[in-house]
């Protein structure tokens, strides 16, 4: 008789009849689980493709404006050069100065003050 009562109190561990009650939910949780996990997923992936679409945008107006300041900055380089500098004085009318005076902080003045002569040879 002993026999029969571990028999019969294991069986009543066993869970019988129809299991698959029981499993529903944890089957539901894991189709919850694994869908919004791909749904997730696949926003992040729609943000970082918008992202490098937009890094790809700045990286071309980097380029274009950095190609804009080299060409501005050659124009200020051509402006800059000694004798475009000369030749924009003279067309302004200036001319170049004559021999310097000096003024020395005792009130002489070192030097004789000439006016500037228009150079002809230009």
């Amino acid at each position: 008789m002993t026999a029969q009562r571990r028999l019969a109190r294991l069986a009543r561990l066993v869970p019988s009849g129809n299991s698959t009650a029981a499993r529903t939910p944890f089957v539901l949780l894991i189709v919850v689980l694994l869908g919004s996990g791909l749904l997730t997923l696949l926003l992040l992936n729609a943000s970082v493709n918008q992202g490098s679409f937009e890094l790809g945008k700045l990286k071309k107006q980097t380029k274009e404006l950095t190609d804009e300041q080299q060409a501005l900055q050659q124009d200020v380089d051509a402006f800059s050069a000694p004798d475009a500098l000369d030749r924009r004085a003279r067309e302004l009318g200036l001319v170049p100065g004559g021999v310097p005076a000096f003024l020395l902080p005792d009130g002489t003045v070192r030097g004789v003050p000439k006016p500037a002569v228009p150079d002809s040879g230009r």
